[in-house]
């Protein structure tokens, strides 16, 4: 039986443009997050709403046919996406033009994401809290997910998030940028600190003009590559969750081991601010907290600014 709440309505229904700011928000936040909770687009759009308000929007978009929803295991919890029609539209938004697209736009389609994709909106939402305390710049749209960068022969990287973040002290505005990988032990340890080996590819890749061999020098400077994208190498952090503390603990560990055993990431972690947390920790204390351990040195915990 066809699902009647995803069968495309007409586009006439809805267009940017509409005078409705939150409604324009919530379809480019479920553009750029693939999926999120009514409270997680709460608190990344109106955290001084009550859940009805956004509630209420979200429902008009569900009976227009412009975003349906998965049910959570708790009875309780809907997780938000676009339908084929509301990804369309979201195209023509300002926020997601030029954004590829890879929307959710199916409950078949959700069922295998969730859990991850909404720890990554869970990782956003410290970030975007902490923003608000500290009067820092980072909005929901300055997380973007699953994004892709060739390292050549063939192979890719697919960062989880890229994160950008402005501090402004004094008038003094630093722009941060940051890859984002959020572990939910899923798999092993040493996949994950495998990782490491890929970023390492991607800052020291140099492509190579037919008929001229490779440089063995990994640390050359790659103007082709990540700095076609990035004036500066953004520093990488892991997130951790979905395990006991010590599971977690223990992986990091195995994150700082790599950084000890690889060349490549030895070399990497010279040049670029490596760090990892766990999820928990992040909602507890603020990503600005004494909650990121170095993953190149060894020394107390920090903020992921101060890597």
């Amino acid at each position: 039986m066809t699902d009647s709440r995803l069968i495309p309505p007409h586009p006439t229904r809805f267009a940017p443009g509409a005078p409705d700011p939150l409604r324009h928000q919530l379809l480019a936040t479920l553009a750029q997050h693939r999926m999120a909770t009514t409270e997680q687009l709460r608190l990344l759009l109106r955290p001084h709403a009550t859940r009805q308000a956004v509630s209420e929007v979200l429902q008009c978009l569900y009976r227009q046919e412009l975003a349906a929803y998965t049910q959570m295991p708790d009875g309780r919890t809907r997780a938000w996406y676009l339908t084929p029609d509301g990804a369309r539209i979201t195209r023509d938004l300002p926020a997601q033009r030029g954004r590829p697209p890879y929307p959710i736009t199916s409950t078949n389609a959700a069922s295998p994401k969730t859990s991850h994709t909404l720890a990554s909106v869970r990782a956003h939402l410290t970030f975007v809290a902490d923003a608000r305390r500290r009067g820092d710049e980072h909005s929901h749209l300055d997380w973007t997910p699953e994004v892709f960068h060739q390292i050549g022969e063939g192979e890719r990287l697919i960062a989880d998030a890229v994160m950008h973040y402005t501090v402004d002290p004094d008038g003094q505005r630093t722009k941060l940028r940051a890859f984002v990988e959020i572990d939910r032990a899923t798999s092993s340890s040493e996949r994950l600190a495998a990782k490491l080996i890929a970023y390492a590819r991607f800052r020291y890749y140099e492509p190579v003009p037919v008929g001229r061999r490779r440089s063995g020098n990994h640390q050359a400077v790659t103007v082709d590559s990540w700095q076609r994208w990035y004036p500066a190498f953004p520093r990488i952090l892991f997130i951790l969750t979905g395990a006991a503390p010590r599971t977690l603990t223990n992986r990091i560990q195995d994150l700082r081991a790599m950084v000890r055993e690889h060349p490549a990431v030895a070399a990497l972690a010279r040049d670029v601010a490596l760090g990892a947390a766990i999820l928990e920790d992040l909602e507890d204390q603020g990503p600005s907290g004494p909650v990121w351990v170095p993953l190149a040195a060894d020394g107390s915990s920090r903020s992921w600014m101060g890597l």
